[in-house]
């Protein structure tokens, strides 16, 4: 999504650096670099290094005092970021929520933490969806004017039907006439890869003219590989790993199927309908993310069996959705340029005057 907006944005005078949270290299790292951005590295936020991470946030803003307008995504962690930048004097501190839930585990007590922390340094408040703003703010903000949705847009056009495109990338699969079920996605629990096996094995087991296509990577990949041979469908499932041709793909699938546990508004699931295909997924994502009426919902409390049963009974063909996209602000050509205006309606107008930002 950040990509997406940055593309745009960089063309018209407003510059993004980016402060990320691994050392290693990330996918976008070169094409940053090509358009000019910054990437700063910090450490991973754990409990016990805590002062340390805080005392070297307070130290880069102490250091970078150019930048206008910091805008977070670490949802509850964005609270410490943007209290190290309201020190420094940032005018324009976006908070910005990009999930509806997150369950218990051990860290849960350590998000109270950080959610607490978030108090009064945000200057903005922004989410991907209603229910997302809910989920961080809390209903009273969320329901005020308070808070800005502001949606995870897609280049409409990149996603749009492409038959040749199709053919290729099918070929490349060794697809031939089969129903291509996709997924796209980090191998991690939110994504629910195990339940996705068990919905396409009872699909593959009614017609095995079937083919399931997982494209990402994660630490729980080698596991669903193990699971897949289990029951019985490896030879009838592709792991693509992580894939720079998603447009592509998703020209190739005949049916996108998501159950996750959790998401904000993901999306992958924005460019799966701008590629015009029906979706299927689960009810824990918002009703928002249907934006082209090409969304179904179902319950992780059914079956793989009823799940495979809205899977064979859908119809398969893509259609073109642009309009929908740029009629409900999911385009992000259009959006691009509504946020490069926020940014500069938020800084004071001499320095907004100025032509480039940060």
């Amino acid at each position: 999504m950040l990509m997406n907006y940055y593309r745009q944005m960089r063309e018209k005078g407003i510059q993004f650096d980016f402060l990320v949270h691994r050392t290693e290299e990330g996918h976008y790292d070169a094409e940053i670099a090509s358009l000019g951005g910054r990437i700063f590295r910090m450490p991973q936020i754990r409990p016990g290094n805590y002062r340390r991470y805080f005392k070297q946030l307070d130290a880069f803003f102490a250091e970078h005092r150019d930048y206008k307008v910091v805008h977070s995504h670490m949802n509850e962690n964005s609270g410490f970021v943007l209290r190290a930048a309201r020190r420094a004097g940032v005018p324009c501190r976006i908070i910005h929520s990009h999930l509806s839930d997150l369950g218990l585990d051990y860290k849960y007590p350590f998000r109270l933490y950080a959610r607490m922390s978030i108090k009064d340094h945000p200057s903005d408040y922004f989410a991907c969806s209603a229910r997302a703003g809910e989920w961080l703010f809390g209903k009273e903000k969320a329901s005020s004017a308070k808070v800005t949705v502001l949606h995870n847009a897609v280049n409409a056009s990149e996603f749009r039907y492409d038959e040749a495109a199709r053919v290729a990338v099918r070929e490349e699969l060794g697809a031939g006439d089969r129903i291509v079920i996709g997924h796209i996605g980090r191998f991690n629990e939110q994504k629910n890869h195990r339940f996705l096996l068990q919905i396409f094995e009872a699909i593959h087991r009614r017609n095995a003219n079937t083919m399931l296509i997982l494209a990402g990577d994660g630490h729980l990949r080698p596991a669903m590989e193990k699971e897949a041979e289990k029951r019985g469908i490896s030879a009838a499932v592709k792991f693509l790993g992580v894939r720079e041709d998603i447009a592509g793909l998703l020209q190739a699938m005949d049916l996108f199927l998501f159950p996750s546990l959790f998401e904000g508004l993901p999306v992958v699931l924005v460019e799966a309908q701008a590629a015009g295909l029906r979706c299927i997924v689960s009810d824990r994502i918002t009703k928002e993310s249907d934006i082209t009426g090409r969304v179904s919902f179902l319950s992780l409390d059914q079956s793989p069996e009823v799940w495979s049963d809205a899977v064979l009974a859908s119809t398969y063909e893509h259609a073109d959705t642009r309009s929908q996209l740029k009629a409900s602000g999911y385009d992000a050509e259009t959006m691009a340029d509504w946020l490069g205006a926020y940014y500069r309606s938020r800084i004071e107008p001499a320095e907004a005057s100025g032509g480039g930002m940060r």
